[in-house]
């Protein structure tokens, strides 16, 4: 009986340990990361988790599911410099530059459908 705890107790484990792993995202051929979001109606949504992201080059990817003209705003987190800004048809999709992502982290939102600032300032080398 044990034998058998210790087994459903192990199999429980690994099952809820790979449900509760999220993605994270991937880089294309050139070598940068693909964050790929989708805006909503007053909020975005990530198809990967943005937890752990390290420094270097980044592309958002940012489909408008909100069924109404949307922009999409990205900024330094910590100096607010701006690094791209755009308008977004409803079920258009666009990408942003490429980017450089240091330690002083991103932050994005959408100027046009108020939402909040989407802040990604754990980024660690």
């Amino acid at each position: 009986m044990k034998k058998l705890l210790t087994s459903l107790f192990a199999i429980s484990a690994l099952v809820f340990s790979f449900a509760s792993t999220a993605a994270t995202p991937s880089k294309n051929d050139d070598g940068v990361v693909e964050i790929y979001l989708e805006q909503h109606g007053g909020h975005f949504s990530a198809r990967d988790t943005l937890a752990g992201l390290k420094p270097g080059k980044y592309q958002f990817i940012i489909e408008n599911k909100a069924g109404k003209l949307v922009g999409f705003q990205l900024q330094n987190y910590s100096t607010h410099a701006p690094l791209d800004m755009f308008p977004l048809e409803p079920g258009e999709t666009k990408r942003s530059d490429v980017i450089t992502v240091t330690e002083e982290g991103v932050r994005f939102r959408c100027p046009i459908n108020p939402t909040p600032w989407y802040d990604i300032d754990g980024i660690k080398g």
